[in-house]
């Protein structure tokens, strides 16, 4: 009998209709043993897919601006310095974040499965590793969110869009902690580390598929943080290290609760932050830049 070790798959017992020599048409059966690092994409596809996320996050939240703005067009015209301050129009950015994750995580599926006919958590390596789980995965979280927490206290750095958002209204502070601890991980981590980075990793090597990854992940966030390199700095850092997480263990189910637990706790403290008067520190979320997305729409529409 062979011996498993971390690189090979599981592979699930025929059951069912399977073992009557049968199963839906364009599905694997499960004895089929699968490889996360050798997905059956290419790169081609995993950065068309990458850049796909990219573009929603600005193109999805100009279809929640339009008839706000249209409607405060038509009731006396629209300032665009103002708008930066309305309450109403950057919780609807913020808002239309949700529909992005959707919209995402349709496509990843779609690419993954085939439409249907690949399983999607097993292909993209969904497992526990036996030297990372759940609590190691949630430690690392924890440490990379103090050093990241104490790098950028010590660098300091102006404030960002992110904290104008988190300043602007409670709703708006709400629906971002809830959308950067619920559905930013999950959606993140299956187009980074699911579907980029092992395309990556076959074509280019482990090396440079880490540094690709990590840099593909900082990139988005730079508008709405480059008025503090520290914060851009821990971003990247997270991302590497998830990445290496990634590159190490073949299984991308540590990433993700790396990933959940590093943007929960930010979430928490931005939640509970206003009650407590503390310096509610920056949540990695890859949100639009949504000040400068508020203004320049409102400019170039009236």
């Amino acid at each position: 009998m062979r011996e498993q070790n971390e690189s090979t798959p599981d592979v699930e017992p025929v059951t069912g209709a399977y073992a009557l020599g049968e199963r839906p048409a364009g599905q694997l059966p499960p004895a089929v043993e699968i490889d996360p690092n050798d997905p059956p994409w290419g790169v081609i596809a995993a950065l068309l897919t990458w850049f796909g996320s990219v573009v929603l996050l600005y193109v999805v939240p100009i279809f929640f601006l339009i008839p706000y703005v249209m409607y405060k067009g038509a009731n006396g015209g629209v300032n665009p310095a103002g708008l930066l301050e309305d309450k109403t129009a950057i919780f609807l950015a913020v808002l239309s974040t949700l529909p992005v994750h959707i919209l995402t995580l349709g496509g990843v599926w779609a690419l993954v499965t085939r439409f249907g006919k690949r399983p999607f958590w097993r292909t993209l390596g969904w497992s526990w590793s036996r030297r990372v789980g759940f609590w190691t995965s949630a430690g690392l979280a924890v440490l990379l969110l103090a050093a990241g927490l104490a790098f950028t206290k010590l660098v300091g750095g102006e404030a960002t869009d992110l904290d104008k958002v988190i300043q602007n209204s409670a709703a708006s502070r709400i629906t971002l902690a809830l959308l950067a601890a619920l559905t930013a991980p999950l959606v993140e981590e299956l187009v980074y580390r699911g579907v980029l980075y092992p395309a990556m990793q076959r074509a280019a090597g482990m090396f440079w598929a880490v540094l690709i990854v990590a840099v593909l992940f900082t990139l988005p966030h730079v508008p709405q943080y480059m008025k503090n390199i520290g914060v851009i700095i821990v971003v990247f850092t997270l991302s590497l290290t998830l990445t290496l997480v990634r590159a190490f263990t073949g299984k991308l189910l540590p990433c993700f609760v790396m990933h959940m637990v590093f943007n929960g706790i930010q979430s928490v403290l931005i939640l509970v932050g206003p009650y407590v008067d503390q310096t509610v520190p920056e949540v990695e979320h890859k949100a639009p830049a949504l000040a400068a997305l508020v203004q320049n729409f409102a400019h170039h529409l009236f």
